[in-house]
């Protein structure tokens, strides 16, 4: 391990396995004065950047007929802790055609989760 690599594992936190597709809640700190408050932001993930420490990950929502999307570090302690809400059956690791897509069209298959016979 080189000298990179160690000082980054101290910074690394434990999050969920999240994969592309999957829908999350993004809960965020966010400093308004003097105070904090946690936000959450709950959307679709279409994309993921992987690399240790500088790891991030990209969630869509609609809000308002709008899309909106954004990048979070995935190690930052500005994230107070990631829910997956449910996971999607897909076939690429990059979603982005979903930015064409509206409505039903956007929809995704859900995963079945594995039976233990």
């Amino acid at each position: 391990m080189n000298t990179i690599e160690a000082i980054e594992q101290g910074q690394l936190t434990e999050r969920p396995a999240m994969r592309s597709g999957d829908t999350v809640r993004v809960h965020v700190k966010v400093r308004e004065g003097d105070k904090e408050r946690v936000q959450v932001f709950e959307g679709v993930v279409i994309g993921q950047k992987r690399g240790g420490a500088r790891a991030s990950f990209t969630v869509r929502k609609v809000s308002f007929g709008q899309g909106v999307e954004r990048i979070f570090p995935l190690h930052s302690p500005v994230i107070d802790r990631i829910d997956v809400v449910r996971s999607a059956r897909v076939r690429r690791a990059k979603l982005y055609y979903l930015r064409a897509l509206r409505g039903k069209a956007a929809r995704m298959r859900e995963r079945k989760p594995k039976s233990r016979a």
